[in-house]
């Protein structure tokens, strides 16, 4: 079994989401690897990862609407020196991922058609996010 691993930096552009499939899909293609796991960690923990509907921006904003709903900002939080975004973020990336598995077939993510990964950014202004991509598996 071979290992291959290469870290990825990323400038988000403040609470959005950023499309990784591409930077992820070169990183397979490097390693080797037909047969095995690409696993996909987020070194952070007000931002996600996610694998989510790649085709309709919808499904994205729909989600964005929901989370924030569902975790709103505020500074009711005991942790709140680094502002009313910072607790919530934190609260995100626990109902979410910061860690994404996905099967590599014949060299290639073996993701349905309509998906993609995504970096989730749960702050309000950009951050510099690091995502550690470990591949393993065989070569043949």
């Amino acid at each position: 079994m071979t290992h291959y691993q290469q870290t990825i930096e990323l400038e988000t552009r403040g609470k959005s989401f950023t499309k990784v499939t591409q930077n992820i899909e070169k990183i397979v293609a490097a390693s080797g690897i037909k047969t095995g796991l690409c696993t996909v960690f987020l070194r952070h923990t007000s931002a996600s990862l996610i694998i989510q509907e790649n085709a309709d921006p919808d499904v994205l904003q729909d989600l964005e609407i929901f989370l924030s709903r569902l975790v709103p900002e505020s500074n009711d939080y005991i942790h709140n020196a680094e502002g009313s975004d910072d607790m919530p973020a934190h609260i995100r990336s626990v109902l979410t991922h910061t860690s994404e598995q996905i099967p590599i077939i014949q060299g290639q993510l073996g993701l349905g058609t309509w998906q993609g990964i995504y970096l989730w950014e749960h702050r309000k202004y950009p951050h510099t996010r690091e995502l550690i991509v470990h591949i393993s598996g065989d070569s043949y």
